[in-house]
């Protein structure tokens, strides 16, 4: 039975704690803040509930798996898991409106052809056939597998089978989201609706890999989940699994330094700050870091990465996520949508901003509006708790109240497209800036991370979840396999897997 220390309480990090635990080891979480969860948070005032992170699950069998494998109570035992359906609405800057079903490739094919045309659908269907082999080739070896010693076999060969495409003469095939959006879909508005899912994440579609392609099918095939309450109820549940599994949490403690000795993490010194853990060194056989890569390497005091590693940063995160969550008077109307995504007029020059963010001012934003029918998110049936969220520069002046208001107007001006009479019904808003989720997760400036993506010269892959340090392991969204809850849910298993079974730990069968 060995000691382990895990630098803080995000997804990832509880997902390895609670399987470390059950697996017999001793394990102690420590977080600087005073709660769990991560980006995982939650805002309550007036009667009104929001989640200020993620809201919507995909890929829940990582749940499920950790919660089979840590304990006999399943996820659904512990929380509701709702299908949203229609998953999401698509409002396109010409106007054009459609409504997705949930994993339903015939449902969404005749839905796209009767919003934008024949042929949009079949269009749209026989990319998803494509996109699926790009998941077949790339699932195991980024999302279930240690990344490989060899990762530049990943880095180089493109999964996703493009489509050949004449052009000036000359056959070339897509090698970005772009260009399979111009080539292979040929039409503005599917372009945008594929762009979407990697803007999420701050990637900017004409730099992301094609092997992208797996972020819509992953959406399409495993289905869009709500969890009721909010995505804050599945942190508690993994929280309450690791205290079932006798896992220590010390809140309020920040490691200031991995203690090292003959060339071996043995442990983490703590803050002196006043608190039952304060200024000591704590011993440990492990310590597992779900941090973002420039906090471990203030943590440590020898690089962790050498040339021929997939080091942090090669593809820097440069966006964060401009939340505003409304409380508005009225009820939710029938048929309202739990999802729009309400698209940019001018797609390059929002992409254009994200990279390098100046001139005048930042152009109208793709914005998510989240409407969950959910009365534990609301005083009573004639409120309504509404979340819109847009990806933004995570190194803005977040601290300027102009910044601030600025996007507030962009974002409210987007959502009125999807909430009827959304400025009359306003009570109050808050925002959630970048410089709150830096406060709160630790991540410098705000950043989000993405998902691993094959391809794209290795620059779209995260740092193993080993290191060169014998003894230290990353684990969370800044690690192998990168961003999102389920590869967060994933790193935990793998990291388990690692330390249970040692180097040679290939992941489950």
């Amino acid at each position: 039975m060995a000691g382990i220390a895990v630098i803080g309480a995000g997804t990832g990090a509880l997902a390895a704690a609670a399987r470390l635990a059950v697996a017999g080891h001793r394990v102690t979480v420590y977080e600087r803040t005073e709660t769990y969860g991560g980006a995982l948070r939650r805002v309550e005032r007036d009667g009104f509930a929001f989640d200020t992170g993620p809201a919507l699950l995909h890929l829940p069998a990582v749940y499920r798996d950790l919660f089979v494998k840590t304990g006999k109570r399943q996820l659904e035992d512990v929380v509701e898991l709702v299908q949203v359906d229609p998953s999401s609405r698509h409002v396109f800057a010409d106007g054009t409106r459609v409504s997705l079903p949930n994993a339903s490739r015939a449902g969404v094919v005749a839905a796209l052809d009767d919003a934008l045309g024949a042929g949009a659908g079949q269009r749209w269907g026989d990319f998803l056939v494509r996109a699926r082999e790009a998941w077949d080739r790339t699932r195991r070896p980024l999302l279930e597998e240690p990344l490989w010693p060899n990762w530049q076999v990943l880095a180089g060969r493109e999964p996703y089978p493009a489509v050949p495409h004449k052009r000036l003469l000359r056959t070339r095939r897509a090698a970005t989201l772009a260009e399979i959006g111009a080539w292979e879909l040929r039409d503005e508005r599917l372009a945008a609706l594929l762009a979407s899912h990697a803007l999420a994440y701050g990637l900017d579609p004409r730099t992301a890999p094609a092997s992208a392609a797996v972020l819509p099918y992953l959406e399409h095939a495993f289905g869009t989940w709500y969890v009721r309450g909010g995505l804050r109820e599945l942190a508690r549940a993994v929280y309450e699994r690791c205290l079932e599994r006798r896992v220590e949490f010390v809140f309020g403690a920040e490691v200031t330094r991995i203690v090292t000795r003959d060339g071996r993490a043995v442990g983490v010194e703590l803050a002196g700050a006043p608190g039952p853990a304060g200024g000591r060194v704590v011993e440990a056989d492990h310590v597992v870091a779900g941090v973002h890569p420039e906090r471990l390497a203030a943590l440590t005091d020898r690089p962790l990465d050498v040339e021929g590693d997939v080091r942090a940063g090669q593809e820097a995160a440069r966006s964060g996520r401009f939340t505003l969550l409304l409380a508005l008077r009225g009820g939710r109307e029938a048929g309202a949508a739990h999802r729009t995504v309400v698209h940019a007029p001018d797609a390059d020059a929002e992409a254009d901003f994200l990279a390098s963010p100046g001139g005048d001012g930042p152009p109208s934003p793709t914005v998510t509006v989240l409407r969950p029918d959910d009365p534990a998110l609301r005083p009573d049936d004639a409120h309504e708790a509404v979340t819109v969220t847009a990806v933004v520069p995570a190194g803005a002046d977040w601290a300027d109240e102009h910044t601030v208001r600025r996007w507030t107007e962009l974002l409210l001006e987007a959502a009125g497209t999807a909430v009827p009479g959304l400025r009359e019904r306003l009570l109050w808003h808050e925002a959630h800036t970048p410089r709150r989720t830096a406060q709160e997760t630790g991540a410098p400036r705000g950043e989000v991370p993405a998902p691993a993506l094959a391809a794209g010269g290795g620059r779209f892959l995260r740092p193993a979840n080993s290191t060169r340090l014998p003894g230290l392991h990353r684990v969370g969204g800044w690690a192998h396999p990168g961003g999102g809850l389920p590869h967060a849910g994933m790193s935990g298993a793998l990291v388990a897997g690692l330390i249970v079974e040692g180097p040679d730990f290939r992941g489950s069968q």
